[in-house]
């Protein structure tokens, strides 16, 4: 008994010996009189004449035994019902009848109707879906109407595509008129008026199979406006005929595939009577959805599946491991895999280079544009866009928005399964290699320009999406989350030649993620490059990934977490690699109010810092600035602040330079100088109209309303609007501690209007937002404003 991972192999030692027999005969009979006589002897001295009848009776039985093994193993193979149509043994052009038709009744009921009332009709679809078997049953089903004759032609002869000249000479020959001279256009067209002359009048249908191109029956279109009827059976190359109304068919449905698997089935002469029944397992509805729903697939492994006793859960089992391993790992094909590649007709009639792209586009999980594409095969562009018409036309991609192409679902199993067929496991590494690579340096390119250009996620498109980062992003984000989202901790997921660049590619999309705000995949992102094991060769890339989860934490307003992942951050990245992390540890820490460790890191930051990184030198004069503005320093602050501000400036980082200023807004309050505190903040919220950060634009209207109420008598008001349009942007978002101290000052600014009722109301917010935030400090804060208020209602 066999399986459908393997086969039983036929015994070895009746060829052998046959072979063995073979060849002493025909050293023998070459070799001589010489060599006879030396054989002889030879083996009258050291066989014995018992031993040479021995060994001339052991060749011929092992010739035997081999013929008949090979014999044995063609019988228990049989043939398989892969012909769709029973044509006439006499090899008469009469109409021929479908073999074991199963479904599909709606195409053949449309035919039906088209052939009562148009001229010519063409049945399409994708090779090898079933359209000639269509158009055979509609013919059968529709004999009737035409009693003077019912002629089929196939216009693929020995699998080539017929001339026209060809076509015109047959149907000649069929009904009897001239064929044409030669085949230029004016023979054709007078041998295509015979056969009109002979059809017009007459109740004839007359069906033509296999039309490849349009060209092969033009002549004949548009056939005799009387009672003749045309029908064609092909592809997507006829649409448009002039004439021709044209009748599409997809894949037969699940239900559908499943009939014809097990009809298939009841044909094996071995198929046991007891065995699962087909229509009931529901493996077998994944079976045919794995084949694509290729009839011809499906057929001949229902079949093969009956008569060698397999069990459907087996044959899946097979096909899905061998379309679903990772694409470097071998593994053993099995014959029910190979049996779905074989008898895929559709497939091996595409061109060598369509069938490579095609196979190669089933490592992409999501749809891809065509400078991918040609990364991805190694190929021209201008090639690429070739071949990708081809398959599109031949219906075995389909485009998606944005100028990119995807394998059609239904044949994305069946593309895996060719791929690992025909193609090594070297050749599918460098493939999934150059992916991405690809990838890894566009998405580079893009994420350094979104700092730049500071546009929205939400914003209409106004730059051509190559142009445009965030378009770039928004339009791949399927693509590179499956590409960079490997199973966790599988090891021989990522091959080591993918391995550097699957890194960058992730180094770049959380920078993407990051600046989109989409939390919950930055986050996925980081811990499957935990879960790789190049964080467990490489520390700092476990490194940097605690790093970007520490910052994602600290986003999340949980300063404690933040330190954890941080600290874990900086031993892992070594003294050369960890500045940028002692940076965001400082500020973690800045965020728990241990100020004195904050200075520290900051400052060490800053001396681990290469001189090159200016801007990661003013992202440590910044944070410095915060930490010793809150310890009370404000000259020292002011000093950091301002470099901060210069090289922000400098750099063209806007978004650091209204930061700067935000804070600088607090120091020259804390100074007194609070002419220079009105020129940062309005500074500070000139910048902010060009960034698309509405966070740090609440913080500086915050800065700025708290700095007026504070500073500058008769300002209430316009401090009350400030504040007004920090609470709107902060309520955006989830509750923080920024939205409690805004609604504090808020109330502040409506007491100096006069209306206390309002200010209670503020206040009384900010001490709910703070509870819920855990501010014990503006909690307390607002607390001490509601106590005050009411001992002054009691007085």
């Amino acid at each position: 008994m066999t399986g459908p991972g393997g086969g039983r192999r036929n015994p070895r030692w009746p060829a052998l010996v046959g072979i063995g027999g073979l060849l002493s005969a025909v050293v023998v009979n070459v070799g001589g009189n010489l060599a006879g006589n030396l054989l002889s002897e030879l083996a009258t001295e050291l066989l014995g004449p018992a031993t040479v009848v021995l060994a001339v009776v052991g060749g011929l039985v092992g010739v035997v035994g081999f013929v008949m093994g090979r014999r044995r193993a063609n019988q228990e193979v049989g043939p398989e019902p892969t012909e769709v149509l029973s044509i006439p043994a006499t090899g008469a052009p009469t109409l021929p009848y479908t073999a074991e038709f199963t479904g599909r009744d709606e195409h053949v009921d449309a035919v039906v109707g088209l052939l009562a009332r148009e001229h010519a009709v063409a049945v399409l679809g994708r090779r090898a879906v079933g359209t000639s078997a269509i158009a055979v049953q509609a013919a059968n089903q529709c004999r009737d109407d035409f009693p003077d004759g019912q002629y089929y032609l196939d216009l693929r002869r020995h699998g080539r595509p017929r001339s026209a000249r060809q076509v015109l000479t047959a149907l000649a020959r069929i009904l009897g008129t001239a064929p044409p001279t030669s085949g230029r256009p004016d023979a054709l067209v007078a041998a295509a008026d015979a056969l009109r002359g002979q059809l017009d009048g007459r109740r004839i249908l007359l069906v033509l199979d296999n039309v490849d191109r349009p060209d092969q029956v033009r002549p004949l279109l548009p056939p005799t406006a009387r009672t003749c009827r045309l029908l064609l059976a092909g592809g997507p190359a006829l649409v448009g005929l002039e004439g021709v109304v044209a009748h599409w068919v997809a894949e037969p449905g699940t239900a559908e595939a499943v009939e014809l698997f097990a009809t298939a089935g009841g044909a094996a002469p071995a198929a046991r009577a007891r065995r699962a029944d087909p229509r009931t397992d529901p493996a077998v509805r994944d079976i045919v959805d794995l084949c694509g729903r290729q009839p011809r697939i499906v057929r001949a492994l229902g079949y093969r599946t009956a008569q060698h006793s397999w069990r459907h859960s087996d044959v899946l089992d097979v096909l899905r491991r061998a379309a679903q391993t990772p694409p470097h790992q071998r593994l053993a094909f099995s014959p029910a895999a190979r049996l779905v590649t074989e008898r895929d007709i559709a497939y091996r009639v595409l061109p060598r280079q369509a069938r490579r792209l095609y196979r190669l586009m089933s490592l992409v999980p999501a749809p891809v544009d065509r400078p991918t594409i040609a990364a991805l095969a190694g190929r021209h562009p201008e090639l690429v866009t070739a071949l990708l018409d081809r398959l599109a036309a031949a219906a075995f991609v389909v485009g998606a928005p944005g100028d990119r192409y995807e394998v059609r679902p239904l044949l994305a199993g069946s593309a895996r399964l060719h791929l690992r067929d025909a193609d090594p496991a070297r050749a599918r590494v460098a493939a999934q290699a150059r992916l991405t690579r690809h990838l890894a340096r566009r998405a580079e390119r893009h994420v350094a320009n979104l700092a730049v250009l500071g546009s929205p996620p939400d914003r209409e498109w106004s730059l051509p999406l190559d142009d445009d980062p965030y378009g770039w992003f928004d339009l791949h984000q399927e693509l590179l989350l499956a590409v960079v989202r490997v199973p966790a901790g599988a090891k021989e997921t990522l091959p080591r030649r993918v391995r550097r660049w699957w890194f960058r590619l992730a180094v770049a999309l959380c920078g993407w993620l990051a600046y989109a705000e989409r939390l919950d995949e930055w986050e996925q992102v980081c811990r499957t490059v935990l879960a790789t094991p190049t964080a467990d060769d490489r520390p700092e890339i476990a490194g940097w990934a605690h790093n970007e989860l520490g910052v994602l934490r600290r986003r999340r307003h949980d300063p404690q977490g933040a330190v954890m992942a941080l600290a874990l951050a900086v031993n892992e990245r070594g003294r050369r690699g960890n500045a940028q992390a002692r940076m965001n540890l400082g500020l973690a820490l800045l965020d728990l109010g241990q100020l004195d460790d904050a200075v520290e890191h900051l400052e060490m930051s800053r001396r681990h810092r290469s001189g090159a990184d200016r801007a990661g030198h003013a992202l440590t004069d910044l944070g410095l600035g915060a930490a010793q503005l809150a310890r009370g320093e404000p000259d020292t602050a002011h000093h950091h602040l301002v470099r901060a501000a210069n090289t922000f400036r400098s750099v063209g980082d806007a978004r650091g330079y209204a930061a700067a200023l935000t804070n600088l807004v607090l120091v020259h309050a804390a100074l007194g100088e609070h002419l220079d505190a009105a020129q940062a903040w309005r500074a500070a919220l000139r910048e902010y109209e060009s960034v698309n950060d509405p966070t740090s634009r609440a913080t500086a209207l915050l800065n700025a309303g708290a700095t007026l109420l504070s500073s500058t008598s008769g300002q209430a008001r316009t401090a009350y609007e400030l504040l007004a349009e920090s609470r709107r942007l902060r309520e955006e978002t989830r509750p923080t501690a920024g939205l409690a101290r805004t609604l504090l000052y808020l109330g502040d600014a409506s007491a100096a209007l006069g209306d206390q009722a309002e200010a209670r109301r503020h206040w009384a917010d900010a001490a709910a937002v703070a509870e819920e935030v855990a501010d014990a400090q503006g909690l307390s804060a607002a607390d001490a404003r509601l106590e005050r208020d009411a001992e002054r209602h009691v007085t």
